[in-house]
C-alpha cells in the first residue's frame, strides 16, 4: 500500500541553528506533498514563548532557502512569517496535513477546532520523529547554543581546546 501524499502540506518552526532535525522535517514534508507551506517563527513570537534564537529572523530565512533549493530544486512551497502558532495551516482551506514533530503535533487539535470555525476540514497529523545525537537525546537548538552538540548530533568535548568528532 503506497503512503498517502497530499496536493498541499504546512510545517513549521523557528529553524534557529539549522540541524538535522529540521532537515528531517522538510525532507518529510516535501515527501508528502506536491507543496509545502513552511511557518517560520519571527524573532517577536520566539521571545513571546520564551525562546531566544541565536540567528535573527533573516539568518534563519536564508539558511532555511538556501537548504530547500540545495535540496528540493524546482519544487513547489511558500514560506510565511509566523507571528502565532498556526499561520497558514489556519488561514489557508487547501492545506491538508500538518507535518510536525510529537511536540508540535499536539496543537492539532486546537488547529482543527479553528478550521472547524471556518468551515474548513480538519488537517491530518504526520509526526516526524525526533533525530537522535551520540548521547541518544534528541537533537535541538538550544542544545546546539548550550554547546552540548553540534547540528550533526555529534558531541562537543567540553575539554578546554577540544572539539569532539572535527
Amino acid at each position: 500500500m503506497s503512503e498517502k501524499r497530499y496536493s498541499k502540506v504546512a510545517t513549521g518552526g523557528t529553524f534557529d541553528q539549522f540541524h538535522a532535525g529540521h532537515k528531517r522535517l522538510l525532507e518529510r514534508s516535501f515527501e508528502l506533498g506536491d507543496e509545502v507551506v513552511i511557518g517560520l517563527t519571527s524573532d517577536r513570537f520566539a521571545r513571546k514563548e520564551g525562546k531566544v534564537p541565536k540567528q535573527r529572523y533573516k539568518v534563519r530565512m536564508a539558511e532555511l532557502l538556501a537548504f530547500i533549493k540545495r535540496s528540493f530544486p524546482g519544487r513547489r512551497y511558500t514560506i510565511a512569517k509566523l507571528d502565532d502558532f498556526f499561520g497558514p495551516g489556519i488561514a489557508s482551506k487547501e492545506v491538508q496535513a500538518l507535518v510536525a514533530s510529537r511536540e508540535t503535533g499536539k496543537r492539532v487539535e486546537l488547529a482543527n477546532k479553528l478550521r472547524a470555525e471556518r468551515g474548513f476540514p480538519p488537517l491530518d497529523l504526520v509526526v516526524v520523529d525526533w533525530v537522535i545525537a551520540e548521547d541518544g537525546k534528541p537533537i535541538s537548538s538550544t542544545r546546539i547554543r548550550n554547546g552540548e552538540i553540534y547540528e550533526d548530533g555529534r558531541l562537543v568535548d567540553q575539554r578546554p581546546g577540544r572539539r569532539a568528532g572535527r
